[in-house]
């Protein structure tokens, strides 16, 4: 459909997907207002703290999606089929599950890699995994969460810190790891300064990245954030899927859902 006001007109289509997950395509080509037809441009009454830079980040990065058991072949096929995506990495077996749970999950991707979508499903293991607790909290399927890409996640974590925002912990002795130091080499940020602020960091034969997850944004153990530094790779940090997962897995045994 098409929405008009005085600066132009946006056509609009919305695609249908897992649960109640919409895709909004949005062709604002002959559009010249600030975002669409009944909104207007404001300034911000927050202050913004002093060195604090303008923008923290630059992008959505990926959004995760997590559906039930038997459905990820099934939306896999949709965005392929549908909006001629491609599989762009797969997660299965250890590499995806620690000692008491596990999951599996496929990537699609438009041909750039600017749009990302990880699809997860639960997997039969010893406890309830985090795919369960979300599609019994959520109701069904839904967006897990959304990765935001920043060039500086040190500032990032930092200001949003200030704000109120809690992480994710990471233990010691993530760091403290041999093999880590050996598989990451040299990144840019010290990593007593990743340490500090519970950052993950990992590598493959593209580069490296650094990441750090949120707690759940309400009082239901649903969606959060990722926050994501690209040096080069293209992956999602297989490397620390094991350490995220125990770290979730601490959160859910807390919450009494583990």
């Amino acid at each position: 459909h098409e929405v008009t006001d005085e600066h132009g007109t946006v056509r609009l289509a919305a695609i249908a997907t897992y649960g109640d997950t919409r895709h909004t395509l949005v062709d604002r080509s002959n559009y010249t207002g600030p975002y669409l037809p009944g909104y207007i441009a404001r300034t911000s009454s927050h202050t913004k703290r002093d060195g604090a830079p303008t923008r923290l980040f630059q992008a959505l990065d990926h959004v995760v999606g997590n559906v039930e058991l038997g459905k990820m072949d099934h939306w896999v096929d949709f965005y392929n089929r549908v909006m001629g995506f491609t599989n762009m990495a797969e997660f299965v077996g250890e590499d995806i599950a620690t000692d008491y749970s596990a999951l599996m999950s496929k990537v699609v991707s438009n041909g750039n890699h600017r749009v990302k979508f990880p699809l997860n499903e639960p997997a039969l293991a010893k406890k309830r995994s985090q795919i369960d607790e979300y599609l019994d909290f959520y109701g069904g399927p839904g967006a897990q969460h959304l990765a935001l890409a920043t060039n500086d996640i040190l500032t990032a974590v930092d200001q949003l810190t200030a704000e109120g925002v809690e992480f994710l912990a990471t233990p010691d002795s993530y760091y403290e790891d041999p093999e880590l130091r050996a598989r990451i080499g040299n990144v840019r940020a010290p990593i007593a300064e990743l340490q500090k602020r519970g950052i993950l960091v990992d590598r493959d034969e593209d580069g490296y990245l650094l990441q750090i997850f949120t707690k759940p944004l309400v009082d239901r153990p649903t969606v959060f954030f990722e926050l994501i530094e690209r040096h080069g790779s293209l992956g999602f940090g297989i490397g620390n899927f094991k350490a995220l997962f125990e770290a979730i897995e601490r959160e859910q045994a807390a919450r009494g859902n583990f």
